[in-house]
């Protein structure tokens, strides 16, 4: 007998033995509710709220952004973060934190996250985010931790179990193969399993596994041709029946396309606002037999465990924030995340009793998070002038150095070289502006806007002695450190972040972050340069296994900074490595003169495999403190993903046996020790015999084939024609048949790029122009149904007068029907 079948009394027994009495009365709750609540309940009731039934005990939820800080809109919500919200501690972005290599560190910002999350009665932190990144143009790429999953996986199980020590459930995000913002709604990831697995779900594997989330996020795009929110190898396959997750799924705003396969294929909950259209699509659904009321209840109970466990922790949790700690918080995470790039000559740490002139607009107004849902309302931001100002040092001045968004101003450029003139040493804030990274858009390329690096070379030629401090959240072209003596990455460092880059200028704090992610030297260095971004509806991950250093490592690419990288203000020796499949240990000693943190990085090479791989991958780390002159024998263990690839043929991870080669070092390009390990095989056959992959085999991805790229997914290579369906964006409407259609497109567009030449983005305008059609029926808290949007695609095909006829036809049923379903739903009683 299934769960929701039967009689109540056998349906009670059967939900005591596999949860216990203590939440048998939630379980059974179930039953009393009708298949119209029960639909209704698995979509959203506002932007952030579940819906609730308090006739039954069945309370409200409120969702909040993260992943850096809790955004509770206090009037008004919207998912952009275009409203004002509560105020919240503004951590350092994931980009920064994932510097730091400490997971312990991240599970206390996470902790004091979840604190924050409850003391506003928020019940899911929607973070954090997690997605590997494929690409430094992705506009988001500031919310994610790393190129790396095995580093991406690990920080996200450590802000995993801070949040969720509240009470508060976590909701890592997005799942999976989200890697750009463009048409980030309808776009299909086209990718091999292999690379799938290893790349793309390996940093989820270790977030739900290790962290334990009681959620998680779907995302916007297909994978392999079916969305995520509704792809039952995702969710059912591989996160409920592999790893093992039992929590809710819920979808991204407006994520959801079909919601009837969603619920299942195991997704729980529709967000944001769809109305009741969509609940009556579930109960349809239910009717004609495409999914069962067995489907409906589980998710139901997924919903409503996460309810229980919630409800129960905001009601014991403090209402008060502790905001000097967290502050504190913020600013020690910001310092041990900084990197020091570059130190010619040791001009850093500044000498006490130099003159110091301050350049550059960041300084005085920080650029300390990105653009976006994430963006949190701080209670307080510290600015670096303000900081400097009140540290005692030798000043000379401040100037402005340049226009924030880019225009040429001859006057600030005059002005800032002759205050570099008189100093001895220059600390010049570059960086990228709010519109380079934000969520909804995708970097056009790497570099420094012009009139920055104008400033940098002027600047130079007046006092060689400069220190740059960049302020952004992802790579950036740096063909001009040549230019500079010392080179900072603060990144975007949160509220704090100021008083953190300020001790590690000083020396009172020695700098230990090291880079989550390569700095190529060129943008077309990229490996998925030219398979991102594109116009059409797929993206194709033709570069595989090799993104980051995997493909610079493999190809013998130069960079410019490579992954793990970064420098200190003291020295490490490393020695006495001993290895066995099970982990390494080795001596570490600070060998300088002044305390510091040492990050010791793990890699696996296979020199002479046959199953072709990167040439050599992350596999564990250790963030080890040491006093001057101090030695520590540290232990870094291996895991089950220390050797593993996955083996489509066989569908499982197999192990290619011989000898591996463990390399210890404090990069990835600088390694110190090594040993060989011999590793037993799984006994698989060679999941490519007879497959020609010459460019996968030698790693030279920028250029692959159609034919090598369809032999390693296995079958043709799918087209990314755009298509006049509910999934065309309103981006693409151009593309249809419509007058109407034509003339809404040419507005959107002219407001849209005038938003960007003002030097501010319209998140609003950015967020539609990638929507599809669809996902307007799921944003306007019913106002639109779906029928009304099938009525506008008929509209976009041409048939003019029948498209509008249908949407007015429409828009009446859904107002009616919309009124009536409320009344049964408060009223309770029998089905139509």
């Amino acid at each position: 007998m299934k769960i929701g079948q039967g009689s109540r009394a056998e349906y009670k027994k059967k939900i005591i033995k596999k949860v216990g009495a203590a939440t048998v009365e939630k379980k059974v709750n179930i039953c009393n509710l009708t298949l119209e609540q029960k639909c209704a309940l698995l979509s959203g009731a506002g932007t952030f709220q579940t819906r609730a039934l308090p006739q039954y005990g069945i309370p409200a939820l409120w969702l909040s952004d993260g992943p850096h800080g809790v955004r509770k809109q206090a009037g008004e919500s919207d998912h952009l973060g275009l409203n004002p919200s509560e105020p919240a501690t503004c951590f350092p972005t994931a980009s920064v934190m994932a510097a730091s290599w400490d997971p312990a560190l991240g599970e206390e910002v996470g902790r004091a996250l979840g604190q924050e999350a409850a003391a506003q009665d928020v019940a899911v932190l929607l973070g954090p985010g997690l997605n590997t990144k494929r690409s430094p143009l992705c506009g988001r790429n500031f919310e994610y931790f790393s190129e790396d999953p095995y580093l991406a996986g690990k920080m996200a199980a450590g802000y995993i179990r801070g949040i969720q020590a509240n009470g508060v459930a976590a909701c890592p995000k997005h799942f999976a193969a989200n890697s750009q913002e463009l048409r980030r709604m309808a776009t299909d990831s086209v990718v091999d399993e292999r690379t799938l697995r290893e790349l793309y779900l390996t940093n989820f594997e270790i977030a739900v596994t290790e962290g334990k989330p009681r959620t998680i996020m779907t995302s916007y795009n297909l994978v392999n041709g079916t969305y995520a929110n509704e792809n039952a190898h995702l969710l059912k396959e591989i996160l409920r029946d592999t790893w093992g997750f039992t929590g809710a799924v819920i979808t991204d705003w407006g994520g959801s396309n079909d919601h009837a396969l969603g619920v299942k294929n195991g997704s729980t909950l529709e967000m944001p606002a769809p109305g009741l259209d969509s609940a009556r699509e579930l109960c349809k659904a239910v009717q004609d037999g495409k999914i069962s009321e067995v489907d409906i209840n589980a998710r139901l109970e997924e919903l409503l465990t996460l309810a229980d466990t919630t409800t129960e922790a905001l009601h014991k949790a403090p209402k008060t924030i502790d905001w000097d700690a967290h502050h504190a918080l913020a600013r020690q995470a910001a310092e041990k995340s900084i990197v020091l790039l570059k130190n010619q000559a040791g001009l850093l740490p500044l000498d006490p009793a130099a003159r110091v002139a301050v350049i550059g607009d960041f300084a005085r107004t920080p650029r300390y998070q990105g653009a976006g849902s994430s963006m949190v309302n701080a209670p307080r931001v510290d600015s670096f002038l303000e900081a400097f100002g009140q540290s005692g040092l030798h000043g000379v001045g401040y100037a402005q150095g340049f226009d924030r968004f880019g225009k040429p101003d001859a006057a600030l450029q005059a002005e800032a070289v002759e205050l570099a003139a008189k100093a001895d040493v220059v600390l010049l804030f570059l960086g990228l502006d709010e519109i380079q990274e934000s969520e909804g858009m995708d970097r056009s390329g790497m570099k420094l806007a012009q009139n920055q690096l104008d400033l940098l070379l002027a600047v130079h030629r007046a006092n060689p002695h400069v220190a740059v401090v960049l302020s952004c959240g992802s790579a950036v072209e740096t063909g001009w450190q040549s230019h500079c003596q010392a080179l900072v990455w603060a990144g975007l460092c949160g509220q704090a972040g100021a008083g953190a880059l300020l001790d590690v200028l000083t020396g009172k704090a020695n700098p230990g972050g090291k880079l989550a992610e390569t700095w190529p030297m060129h943008c077309q260095d990229n490996p998925s340069y030219k398979n991102f971004g594109g116009a059409g509806r797929t993206v194709e991950y033709r570069e595989g296994l090799y993104v980051g250093y995997r493909y610079y490592q493999t190809a013998g690419v130069p960079v410019a900074f490579p992954f793990g990288y970064g420098l200190s203000y003291t020295t490490f020796a490393y020695r006495d490595l001993t290895a066995t499949p099970q982990g390494v240990t080795l001596t570490v000693e600070n060998t300088g003169e002044r305390a510091g943190d040492e990050i010791v990085q793990v890699y696996i090479a296979k020199p002479d495999a046959k199953i072709f791989r990167p040439a050599q991958e992350l596999k564990g780390f250790a963030r080890v403190h040491l006093e001057a002159g101090e030695s520590r024998t540290v232990t870094i263990p291996l895991d089950d993903k220390a050797f593993r690839y996955w083996n489509d043929p066989a569908d499982h991870w197999a192990v290619e046996g011989g000898a591996y080669e463990v390399r210890v070092g404090a990069s990835c390009q600088d390694i110190r020790l090594t040993a060989t390990v011999e590793v037993p095989a799984s006994g698989d056959a060679d999941p490519y015999a007879g497959v020609g992959l010459p460019h996968y085999t030698a790693g030279q991805v920028q250029d692959v084939p159609d034919a090598e790229f369809a032999a390693l997914l296995g079958r043709a290579i799918p087209a990314g024609k755009v298509a006049i369906d509910r999934n065309m964006t309103l981006g693409e409407i151009g593309h249809g048949r419509s007058p109407l259609g034509w003339l809404i497109h040419a507005v959107h567009k002219h407001l849209l790029e005038k938003s960007l030449q003002k030097g501010k983005p319209d998140l609003d305008l950015l967020f539609n122009y990638n929507m599809p059609l669809r996902a307007i029926a799921k944003m306007t808290g019913g106002i639109v149904s779906m029928g009304m949007v099938d009525g506008l695609v008929m509209e976009l095909k041409g048939f003019w007068v029948i498209g509008i006829l249908r949407v007015i036809v429409e828009a009446v049923r859904n107002q009616i029907a919309n009124k009536a379903m409320e009344k049964r739903l408060k009223e309770g009683g029998t089905n139509p």
